[in-house]
């Protein structure tokens, strides 16, 4: 078995060229590819035969991923994102000056972010220097996958790499939560 730092270089090298790749999350496999690579975010939603408009998650190893979004925020804003839950948990933040391109908001002003907890996903992220495109590995419609199994039968060739790994135990996909109201859009 190759060791776990080779398979990361080869997930940050398929998104560094453009790729989609898929990756074990904290609930289910997530396919993932560079925020600011329309052509790649593009595939990406075309894979999943997903529309643009519904907007995606940015995940990420640690706060520093999302300094240019959480920096103008207030400290308590700031530390509701940063506080370990036992829940992961997204958080659509306001993003007033639009670092983030807004194929990755889809038709929503705000945009969601998670730092996450996942081992994998943490050494991704810093590996590939920023956070990553994080949506449910499934086609429109169908579960989203948790095994590299159902990956291959739902996308089979069509990655650019499958990054090997655990899922982080959570029996679902993450919370999310408005920032700015409290509310919940997802449990």
């Amino acid at each position: 078995m190759l060791p776990r730092g080779w398979h990361i270089n080869q997930a940050v090298r398929a998104l560094h060229a453009e790729g989609v790749i898929a990756y074990p999350t904290e609930a289910v496999w997530g396919v993932g590819c560079d925020p600011f690579s329309e052509s790649a975010f593009k595939r990406l939603l075309q894979l999943k035969q997903r529309p643009s408009d519904k907007g995606v998650i940015l995940i990420g190893g640690c706060a520093d991923h999302f300094s240019f979004l959480l920096d103008p925020l207030d400290d308590q804003a700031k530390s509701k994102i940063l506080t370990a839950t036992q829940t992961p948990t997204t958080w659509l933040v306001p993003d007033p000056e639009h670092r983030v391109p807004e194929w990755i908001r889809g038709k929503y002003t705000q945009v969601a972010i998670r730092v996450s907890d996942h081992l994998l996903v943490r050494s991704l992220c810093d590996k590939f220097g920023g956070p990553i495109v994080s949506t449910s590995a499934n086609p429109a419609g169908k579960p989203p996958a948790r095994s590299a199994l159902r990956i291959r039968q739902y996308f089979s060739n069509e990655l650019d790499y499958i990054l090997p790994g655990a899922l982080g135990g959570h029996a679902r996909p993450s919370r999310i939560i408005d920032l700015q109201t409290g509310r919940i859009l997802r449990a």
